[in-house]
């Protein structure tokens, strides 16, 4: 497994890292509480060492078995534990809070989840309009001083708010969304990131399993599945983004010997400013493409190909703007 030096911090991530949004339940159906725990040990196991959870996921529920499951396995030392806070909830849901009050509180609820001493990378996992930047950013440079956090990171942030943070606090990585179907951020993040230093752990990289290989046409979502609100899974832009998998499931198979998971990861991986990036699974047998990643790369051409590939299935392009939560004015 390939590892990474991130910014301003003594931290080597695993580049490919469990997103654990699923196991938490909220939003995926439910979850397995011991098929959970097996997973985040298997990671490590494997050499995933970079496990990345948030306080919102299940509110709560993901970080509690992230915890027991690096507790009860012995891992903790061996993994760099990345979480998230300022985000809010009450009975309509999740909202964006990133006053101080609600971040020193955050790490106190998380660190418990977690069954930890510290958390190795601490982000903001939205903006706040509602707050000046600077707030954040000097209560998470507190927590760092005080040793419960050994890095600092934010998400879904602009260019503008990243180096408005910078300015009071350094940080080690910024976590966008970013795969083969949502590209946003190569046109000013990407660039900016490179430019200032500055790490990321990039989140859907499998864009909520449509680059799985695993998605039918008549593949039904229910309950509180997210992919029941994603345009990208409603006709008719469901069935060109199907038809671009299946042609680049088979140019991975012809060029590669691979499938389009492989080739979905591996291009993340050779883009340039791509530090770490977030893989879902909510069971062991999920994490065994992870070996297929490794020990190879896409040369221009491939990425070349790829491209074309995509300019001719996918017609109407959707980014993943659907998954902002609201600000506490909106709630």
């Amino acid at each position: 497994m390939e590892t990474i030096a991130l910014p301003n911090s003594d931290l080597n991530p695993s580049r490919i890292a469990l997103g654990t949004w699923a196991i938490g339940g909220w939003m995926w159906g439910g979850t397995d509480e011991q098929q959970s725990i097996r997973t985040v040990q298997s990671a490590v196991e494997r050499g995933i060492t970079c496990i990345d959870t948030a306080a919102v996921y299940g509110f709560g529920r993901s970080e509690e078995l992230v915890g027991r499951a690096l507790k009860e396995g012995g891992l903790r030392n061996q993994a760099v534990v990345a979480t998230k806070c300022a985000l809010n909830w009450n009975d309509n849901g999740p909202y964006r809070d990133a006053s101080r009050a609600r971040i020193e509180q955050e790490i106190d609820d998380s660190l418990r989840r977690l069954q930890t001493d510290y958390i190795d990378l601490y982000q903001i996992h939205w903006p706040d309009p509602t707050r000046e930047i600077s707030e954040a950013a000097e209560t998470m440079r507190e927590l760092k001083q005080k040793g419960k956090i050994r890095a600092v990171g934010v998400s879904n942030f602009s260019v503008e708010q990243i180096r408005e943070f910078e300015k009071v606090c350094p940080l080690s990585a910024v976590q966008p969304p970013y795969n083969l179907f949502e590209r946003g951020i190569e046109d000013e993040l990407l660039p900016a990131l490179r430019e200032d230093g500055i790490g990321t752990l990039t989140y859907g990289a499998l864009c909520r399993g449509l680059l799985s290989g695993k998605m039918k046409r008549d593949t039904q979502f229910e309950g509180d599945d997210l992919r029941q609100s994603d345009p990208k899974f409603q006709s008719p832009r469901y069935e060109q983004y199907l038809d671009a998998v299946e042609q680049l499931d088979r140019y991975a198979q012809e060029h590669y010997g691979k499938r389009i998971l492989h080739l979905a990861l591996r291009w993340l991986l050779d883009q340039p400013g791509v530090s770490v990036a977030l893989w879902g699974a909510r069971r062991p047998d999920q994490l065994d493409p992870a070996n297929e990643v490794m020990g190879w790369s896409l040369d221009e051409k491939a990425k070349q190909d790829i491209d074309r590939i995509l300019k001719d299935t996918v017609k109407d392009p959707v980014g993943p703007e659907f998954m902002a939560p609201p600000t506490r004015s909106e709630v």
